[in-house]
């Protein structure tokens, strides 16, 4: 403890971990720490499944029926990673000819754009230029380039071709769906950043209370722990460790729910994700299911595990998420949660604090990809590069 380092961290989601990984890598002396004592923190994945019981005051303990407790690993936070069966919608002729025209694109080459102006021309525009009808508009814009809102309408149509681009390169890549789990659960990957900092010199302390972070003349320079202080230039942290300086800009609400049968309409897949567009029940923003099941090694043999979020906006959050939950039933159990959406209050700059966000109602990780790179960009003026991060490695280790 009593050192100086170049970055402390505290937290150990995933936003945290990666980032200690990236710095790690790129010569940074860190020291990483949180009060719990085991990894994850908001994403973290719980296991015994009494333990998932005990957390949100579910009385008794889980029946029989539920298998082995320790064969569960339960998301607190569920999120599919984009890798890089679609729906009929894909046999649709002029849907098809968008698609082409999205795999065409190329922003280096104006012949690619058909009389379209990436940076003036919005996506409610391109929209009709290929004739598209509202249920196609709702899928592709939510479904595809995973907007929570129809903002991205009236705005220049760049950004959402390359989030549909990302979409098609990511399901090209492996076949069946552009998303890839982590067997066993999501805890498992900020862990996998927590070694690679490790390998990089990063110095790694759990069930390590925080006392105080000590700020002179308005910019941090250090971290008090049980008496000892460690010093640093830069802290990285997630919003609870930091309460005065992140303000609440909402709520998200997550039901888990426990199955013993696979969502219907689904093929009876063993994983899945449901984006219910927000317009379609008269919403601001959309109605997000993830599941995932046995197969993953997340759940006791012929268990399914279906998470429900969205944004709250009304007095009553439950209701607002019936018409997800219906498409499950029935429901063996339910744990029910609503959290604070917390955002920092400055940019970092002058404090070098650095925190990140709390995690959206998104059941993908794009938010918070962005806000790694947000942040990245905040600490060391410049856009993160992982091809530079890559020749680092390989200058140190070789080629792979």
């Amino acid at each position: 403890m009593n050192e100086e380092y170049d970055v402390i961290v505290l937290g150990t989601g995933l936003t945290e971990c990666i980032l200690s990984g990236i710095m790690s890598v790129n010569g940074k002396k860190v020291l990483h720490m949180d009060r719990n004592p085991y990894y994850g923190g908001e994403s973290a994945s719980i296991t015994p499944l009494e333990d998932l019981y005990k957390r949100y005051k579910i009385p008794g303990s889980p029946p029989e029926s539920m298998g082995r407790g320790r064969d569960w690993n339960v998301d607190l936070i569920p999120k599919f990673l984009m890798a890089n069966g679609l729906m009929g919608l894909f046999e649709k002729r002029r849907f098809r000819k968008f698609l082409v025209y999205v795999a065409n694109f190329d922003e280096k080459d104006p012949r690619t754009f058909e009389g379209i102006d990436p940076k003036k021309t919005t996506m409610r525009d391109v929209y009709k230029k290929f004739d598209l009808g509202q249920d196609v508009i709702d899928f592709t814009g939510h479904a595809l380039a995973l907007y929570r809102t129809d903002d991205y309408l009236d705005q220049p149509c760049y950004e959402t071709i390359n989030r549909i681009k990302l979409y098609s390169e990511s399901l090209a890549r492996y076949g069946k769906s552009p998303y890839l789990y982590p067997l066993y659960g999501l805890g498992e990957l900020p862990q996998g950043f927590a070694r690679l900092s490790a390998i990089y010199g990063g110095t790694y302390m759990l069930n390590k209370p925080i006392e105080e972070i000590i700020v002179q003349n308005g910019k941090v320079i250090g971290v008090k722990s049980e008496g000892e202080i460690a010093r640093c230039k830069q802290l990285i942290c997630d919003p609870s460790y930091v309460k005065d300086r992140v303000e609440k800009v909402g709520q998200v609400i997550r039901v888990i729910c426990i199955l013993s049968h696979p969502i219907k309409n689904t093929n009876d897949a063993n994983s899945c994700q449901i984006i219910i567009p927000q317009n379609q029940v008269n919403r601001k923003s959309d109605i997000y299911v993830c599941m995932i099941s046995f197969a993953h090694n997340v759940a006791a043999q012929g268990k399914y595990i279906a998470i429900v979020s969205t944004t709250v906006e009304t007095k009553e959050p439950e209701k607002e998420i019936r018409p997800a939950l219906e498409l499950l039933e029935p429901i063996e159990q339910k744990f029910v949660s609503i959290s604070d959406l917390l955002v920092p209050k400055d940019l970092g700059t002058e404090s070098q604090i650095f925190i990140s966000r709390t995690y959206d109602a998104t059941t993908h990780f794009e938010t918070t990809c962005d806000d790694i790179k947000n942040i990245y960009k905040r600490m060391t003026g410049s856009e993160f590069d992982f091809e530079e991060m890559k020749r680092k490695k390989n200058d140190i280790y070789g080629e792979d």
